[in-house]
């Protein structure tokens, strides 16, 4: 059976362009290499815990030893399941700054400036706030208050403020510096994923979702793609697509599908034994990613997670909450409350973000600490360092090699040392001196630069946001066009992060969503035309 379009992924902007084409009237195809968002942790905010590192909802990729992280390698989960990372991540809606996307069009990307992606946002959103300037109301991406505080996080506040940092109660009005708790994209205590946002709303008969179909490769004739082949169910299908087929399988699954259909850098595509349709050494270059450095502290008589979840009874109260209420602990996001701030001064705009917990562990997936700790967590939202995605065999179920280069610049790691300067400045401040603070990670033994340095690539972890490995680009060496045409292979586009030429200052899920939005816009003028 024919299609108008071929979706792969059915992610965070797959989800989207499933339901705006279809609802268009073309018939469209959405092929899934995980399986329904059937399972119950995937719902419950705090399910997060069950679904990264979980075979039946994450990939569980591996990045490769990484230099900058002192050879260490890091767990780095992609969603493996309707809704994709937006079924496992953190629930955070964020939307960066409008630098961000007013660079992008200096870039020479028109179309792809503040003004122009603002209108997309609000397009899909759901605001609990109603709308005005800011936020869009009525959409589909709901956008809600988290539902409880914790007074060491308040306290944690004002220590920031104490140190520098406004207090702030949106992070989204295009300059993000501030203080203050996440919104969420939660509905009632709920997560809200793209699967029950988008493709379970969507009222159209022209569409059809297939999951467990492991896309191998998009299929070429000549320079046009026309179709996609994929596993399922032990069999591998074709699919053929009239108008486009458009690859949303996200940062490392796009590239990893490019270069197995023979789209990508020649040299390495012939050592994998993949026939060279096209020599494009973008694809699966410019990898770009948050780190976090997780800075932890314990503190004496706080309230937190730590304590709250160290007996049975505890445990139990914090799911009796849940279930009368759609409050407490299982509802919260992973990271409850948030700053933009600064590096240094003579910034134009916020180059750290943190995200601020009420707990501390030793590595994610152990045990809480059975004392009371929180974690400030903080990561450069403008890395200079780049990295790849690349394959490392012609077979579509191995894993691609993930290289993300972290702290490879001077820039970088000077980024790194003073954002660890200034956590221990916040944790002085008078507002915490109550918890009598106990640095555990870095440790004060780290003071020197050289000694902070090395101290990020020890505690420095992936915040789960990588981008930029199939870039729209002015230049004619970019894969992509700024309308996320493939240059030189007709009726192929790329809709996901990986299209992103600079990662965004701040989370990525949201911004993703907007993509898609826009492309949809691209793509249904396209059939007009």
């Amino acid at each position: 059976m024919d299609w108008d379009y071929i979706i792969v992924g059915a992610g965070s902007a797959g989800c989207v362009l499933a339901k705006r084409l279809s609802e268009a009237g073309h018939r469209t195809l959405i092929l899934e290499a995980g399986g329904k968002d059937n399972y119950h942790w995937v719902h419950i905010p705090m399910g997060y815990l069950y679904c990264i590192g979980n075979p039946r909802t994450d990939w569980m990729y591996k990045t490769a030893p990484d230099a900058g992280l002192n050879g260490r390698q890091l767990l780095y989960p992609r969603g493996k399941v309707l809704g994709g990372c937006s079924s496992i991540n953190g629930m955070l809606y964020l939307r960066g700054q409008a630098a961000d996307y007013d660079g992008w069009r200096q870039m020479g990307l028109s179309g792809w400036g503040w003004d122009d992606v603002l209108p997309m946002f609000k397009k899909s959103e759901d605001y609990f706030g109603g709308e005005n300037d800011d936020h869009g109301a009525g959409g589909e991406w709901r956008v809600e208050n988290q539902r409880l505080h914790w007074k060491v996080l308040d306290d944690w506040r004002d220590a920031a403020v104490a140190a520098g940092i406004p207090a702030t109660e949106d992070f989204n009005r295009g300059d993000n510096e501030g203080v203050g708790y996440f919104k969420v994209n939660q509905r009632g205590g709920w997560r809200m994923n793209t699967a029950k946002a988008f493709l379970r709303t969507a009222k159209t008969d022209c569409l059809k979702v297939e999951t467990k179909a492991h896309a191998q490769r998009i299929l070429l004739e000549q320079s046009r793609c026309v179709g996609v082949a994929y596993e399922q169910g032990g069999e591998v299908k074709t699919a053929r697509a009239r108008r486009e087929v458009i690859l949303s399988a996200g940062a490392i699954n796009s590239p990893q599908i490019l270069q197995l259909s023979g789209l990508g850098p020649a040299d390495h595509l012939r050592e994998q034994g993949i026939e060279v349709a096209r020599d494009i050494g973008g694809i699966g270059g410019n990898l770009q990613d948050h780190l976090q450095l997780r800075c932890a502290w314990k503190l004496t008589g706080a309230k937190t997670l730590n304590t709250m979840a160290s007996s049975l009874y505890g445990k139990g109260k914090i799911g009796l909450e849940y279930v009368l209420r759609r409050s407490g602990p299982m509802s919260m996001a992973p990271s409850q409350l948030g700053a933009f701030s600064k590096s240094r001064d003579g910034l134009a705009t916020a180059d750290l973000e943190y995200h601020v917990q009420p707990l501390s562990l030793e590595a994610f997936g152990q045990p809480l600490h059975d004392f009371p700790a929180m974690t400030a967590s903080v990561c450069n939202l403008r890395p200079e360092s780049r990295g790849r995605v690349d394959i490392i065999s012609n077979d579509p179920k191995v894993a691609p090699k993930i290289a993300p280069n972290y702290l490879s610049t001077e820039g970088d790691r000077r980024v790194a040392v003073d954002a660890i300067r200034q956590v221990r400045d916040i944790m002085a401040q008078t507002p915490m001196a109550q918890y009598a603070p106990e640095e555990m990670k870095p440790g004060m033994a780290a003071q020197s630069d050289e000694e902070l340095a090395r101290a990020a690539g020890d505690v420095g972890t992936t915040i789960f946001h990588p981008v930029g490995t199939v870039a729209m680009g002015a230049e004619d060496s970019a894969p992509l066009d700024a309308r996320l045409r493939m240059r030189g292979v007709a009726g192929l586009r790329v809709v996901d992060a990986s299209v992103m030429p600079r990662i965004i200052s701040g989370n990525t899920n949201s911004p993703t969503i907007m993509i898609a939005e826009k492309a949809s816009e691209m793509i249904l003028s396209d059939a007009r035309a």
